[in-house]
């Protein structure tokens, strides 16, 4: 797990980019919410929705993001409003908490903006809860979370705006459907199933830290949606969480909220956070973890048994999320899986029927935005196969199907990687037998989608650049056939 994160590949260094200017944000924003003369609670406030400005806005292009920045305190305000309202009345506050839950999940149905906004919303009231605020406090929160945001998005679109310089990301639409057959919809009912029972369980545990709970059946539904990535992330957040707080115990308890050594920490954590979450759920978790325990600590209130009795209420709400996905209108993960391996598949033959275009001296015809795209629904495919590939995966049949299909997968991304490059070439030529070889290539997709056999090609590719990368393509989808189905024909990764 950790060479994983430290040798995960980095085009660009936009990781390292995105936790710095990270760090760059959240601290500005801070010191703009000290400079204006709030309280703690009210650089915490701000502080944290910096980091979720910066952390939860994904459109595909700058001026979508600036959109959806600026909307966030649209979505958040009213919501802390509530929560400091309810405050004392413990069922009204409950019952709106799981409306929050609902409708925020719901949101996703409305791609990367609607994510952005119902995670914001669902933060904004589970830091009312975190802080206990009233409605005293409001006036100044109000102001703390709209002077962050600004701050926020001054680094991001005006100091540090990076994504103007690369081509936008491509982001895969979620799963189709209507009613409670879309993916959204029935995650919806499941969260607000889930966040009910970690709620009811929670506040057994703890009167005073039950939200924990709900917030850890939250986050396990952010970026899933099958059973079986639910169960993979359920695991992943009380792993992450058990070793952020062995590693609070050495740090956040002995430093007792000193003010430069707490900065310190939770600059560190704020850069772990941001760089390890598009490779590592577990190790994202455990900066986080490390990030509360030093603001508890700024609070005055960390202890030992608070550290445990986190691990606790986070253990509920992963419960939560795994009885909630396991008997509230389940989502099958070949279900899911099937989907993405599908979309994937008709991306390599879009990729490669636009680079034989350019070949042939098409000028409109760009391959690169269609790389892209499948980099992007082959990171889609790996999410939704985690729970086959997991180390604590009992079918060992399918556990190497799915590392088999994997591997294929790659070397069609690593084939069309090498024609796009040699398309690119100003110098290449077109050869006739391109257009014979993407016509294989097609046939070959066509096939595999739906659900025929290949047969694998065993001439020799010859020595075209072009050519052989089309030949090792072919190849890797003949091959891809077999682990796709298994002898039996049941799917990959069963019902």
């Amino acid at each position: 797990m950790l060479k994983r994160v430290f040798t995960a590949p980095d085009p660009g260094r936009i990781r390292l980019r995105f936790a710095a200017r990270a760090v760059l944000g959240i601290g500005l924003a801070v010191v703009v919410c000290g400079l204006a003369g709030h309280s703690l609670t009210g650089a915490v406030t701000g502080g944290l929705a910096a980091l979720l400005a910066l952390f939860t806005v994904t459109d595909t292009t700058v001026r979508g993001q600036a959109v959806t920045t600026a909307l966030l305190p649209a979505a958040g305000l009213p919501v802390l409003a509530a929560a400091a309202v309810l405050h004392d009345h413990p069922v009204a506050r409950d019952l709106t908490f799981l409306a929050v839950v609902g409708l925020g999940v719901y949101a996703r149905r409305w791609g990367p903006r609607g994510h952005s906004l119902g995670v914001f919303a669902f933060m904004t009231y589970f830091v009312a809860q975190f802080l206990h605020a009233g409605t005293g406090q409001l006036p100044e929160l109000y102001a703390s979370v709209l002077l962050s945001v600004l701050a926020a998005a001054t680094v991001r679109f005006g100091l540090w705006c990076y994504e103007r310089r690369l081509p936008p990301p491509v982001v895969p639409a979620p799963p189709a459907g209507t009613g409670l057959a879309r993916v959204t919809t029935r995650q919806a009912v499941q969260a607000t199933a889930g966040a009910g029972f970690a709620l009811v369980v929670g506040q057994l545990v703890s009167g005073q830290r039950w939200y924990w709970a709900v917030g850890a059946t939250w986050w396990v539904f952010v970026n899933t949606t099958s059973r079986g990535e639910t169960l993979v992330r359920g695991f992943r957040r009380v792993l992450g969480t058990v070793l952020g707080i062995g590693l609070a115990l050495f740090v956040a308890v002995p430093a007792h909220g000193d003010g430069l050594v707490t900065a310190l920490v939770v600059a560190v954590a704020v850069f772990g956070i941001f760089y390890t979450a598009a490779v590592s759920y577990t190790w994202m978790m455990l900066w986080v973890t490390v990030l509360a325990a030093m603001l508890y600590g700024l609070l005055g209130v960390l202890t030992p048994g608070l550290l445990a009795l986190r691990v606790a209420e986070t253990a509920v709400g992963a419960l939560g999320a795994v009885l909630a996905v396991a008997f509230v209108l389940p989502v099958t993960t070949h279900s899911v899986t099937d989907g993405w391996i599908q979309r994937a598949l008709r991306c390599v033959h879009a990729c490669t029927a636009q680079a034989a275009a350019r070949l042939a001296g098409t000028a409109d015809a760009d391959p690169t935005s269609a790389v892209a795209e499948l980099e992007q629904l082959l990171a889609r495919v790996r999410l939704s196969v985690a729970p086959l590939t997991h180390p604590l995966n009992p079918m060992l049949g399918r556990k190497r199907r799915a590392r088999r299909v994997l591997a294929l997968l790659d070397d069609c991304a690593r084939e069309i990687r090498g024609l796009v490059a040699v398309a690119a070439d100003p110098e290449a030529s077109h050869d006739a037998r391109l257009a014979a070889a993407c016509w294989r290539v097609e046939t070959a997709v066509e096939a595999l989608t739906g659900g025929r056999d290949i047969a694998v090609r065993t001439s020799p590719a010859g020595s075209e650049p072009a050519l052989a990368h089309l030949h090792g393509l072919e190849r890797a989808l003949a091959e891809l056939a077999a682990p796709l189905r298994a002898p039996s024909g049941s799917p990959l990764v069963g019902a």
